[in-house]
C-alpha cells in the first residue's frame, strides 16, 4: 500500500526524550497538519521520517521498504526546512536546473509557474533573498519535486498574510492537479484548517491524537454558563479545560454532543481547530 509506517519510533538527545514510542501511518494523496507547541517533537519526527535522523528505537518505512540508508525509499521523500541549502552565490534560476538533477520528477516549468505567481525574480542569487522570499523559493522547489511524500516544516516563515493566502490557493491547486502525501508542520493552524485532511497532535513527544478534521471538529464545543450551571452539566460530561471570569464559566469539551440535552441556562458553541489545539496541549 502506498503509505509511510511509523511504528514504536523513539528518539533521545541528552536527557531530553524528544519523541516517545509513537506509531502512525500516513497515507498517499492526503493533506496532513502536523501540530504541537515548541519542542514537542514535530521537527525531529520529520528528520527521522526522511533519513536525516537516525531513530534510537522503532521502524519507519515508505510503501514497505525501510528508510534507513536506503536511496530508493529516501527518493520518494522530501523535506522542506528553514534552512537554505543552495549556495550563497547561486542564482535561482540555476538552483532549479540543479534540483532537476537531484529530483528526476522535477517539474521547472511548475517551479517557473510558482515563482511568477510570488513575484520572484529568477536572476536574483540566493543571499539576495529577504527570509520571506527564501520561504517562497524552498515552496517553488518542494511543490515542484514530484516526490509523492511532501514535508513542509513551518512553510509560512517570513510571509505576510498576503502571500500566506497565495500559498495556501497555490497548495490547493498543486494537490489537485499532482496529488500526494503533504505533512504540514505549522502554528498558523486557523488559516490552514481547511486545506486538512487529517489532524496529528503531538504532546511532549507522544502522540496525543490522530483523527480526520471533520471528526475532531464535530466533537468540540464550549458551554458557557454560570460556575453552578456548568460545574452541574460536567457531572455527565468528560472536559479538556476550563476558564472562569467572574461568575462565568466555559468548559471545554471533546464527545458527541446531544445539544439538545443541554439546559438551556447553558450557551453552546463550536470550537475552531486551533481552540481545540490550545485546550489539548495546554499546561
Amino acid at each position: 500500500m502506498q503509505k509511510i509506517e511509523i511504528t514504536g519510533v523513539s528518539k533521545t538527545f541528552g536527557q531530553v526524550r524528544a519523541v516517545n514510542d509513537m506509531s502512525l501511518s500516513l497515507e498517499q494523496n492526503k493533506i496532513y497538519g502536523l501540530l504541537g507547541r515548541n519542542g514537542a517533537g514535530k521537527s525531529t519526527l520529520l528528520n527521522m521520517i526522511t533519513g536525516r535522523v537516525f531513530p534510537d528505537a522503532g521502524s519507519i518505512t515508505v510503501e514497505g521498504e525501510s528508510v534507513m540508508e536506503n536511496d530508493r525509499a529516501m527518493g520518494k521523500l522530501y523535506l522542506m526546512g528553514e534552512s537554505n541549502y543552495y549556495p550563497e552565490g547561486m542564482r535561482l534560476q540555476t538552483a532549479f536546473h540543479w534540483a532537476g538533477k537531484f529530483y528526476p520528477a522535477f517539474d521547472r516549468e511548475n517551479a517557473e509557474y510558482l515563482a511568477e505567481k510570488f513575484g520572484l525574480n529568477l536572476k536574483k542569487k540566493v543571499k539576495e533573498l529577504s527570509t520571506g522570499m527564501s520561504t517562497m523559493f524552498r515552496l517553488c522547489i518542494s511543490l515542484s519535486t514530484g516526490a509523492p511524500y511532501i514535508f513542509l516544516d513551518e512553510p509560512v516563515l517570513g510571509l505576510d498574510a498576503v502571500h500566506r493566502d497565495l500559498f495556501y490557493r497555490l497548495l490547493a491547486e498543486q494537490f489537485e492537479r499532482h496529488p500526494a502525501c503533504y505533512v504540514i508542520s505549522t502554528h498558523l493552524i486557523e488559516e490552514l484548517t481547511g486545506l486538512l485532511e487529517e489532524v496529528i497532535i503531538i504532546r511532549e513527544g507522544e502522540l496525543l491524537l490522530h483523527e480526520t478534521t471533520e471528526a475532531l471538529l464535530e466533537r468540540g464545543y464550549t458551554i458557557t454558563g454560570s460556575a453552578g450551571a456548568v460545574d452541574a452539566f460536567l457531572e455527565d460530561h468528560s472536559c479538556i479545560g476550563t476558564d472562569s471570569l467572574g461568575g462565568l464559566k466555559s468548559a471545554y469539551i471533546l464527545e458527541k454532543l446531544d445539544r439538545n440535552r443541554v439546559p438551556e441556562a447553558l450557551e453552546v458553541t463550536k470550537l475552531n481547530l486551533q481552540q481545540l489545539f490550545v485546550q489539548l496541549t495546554k499546561e
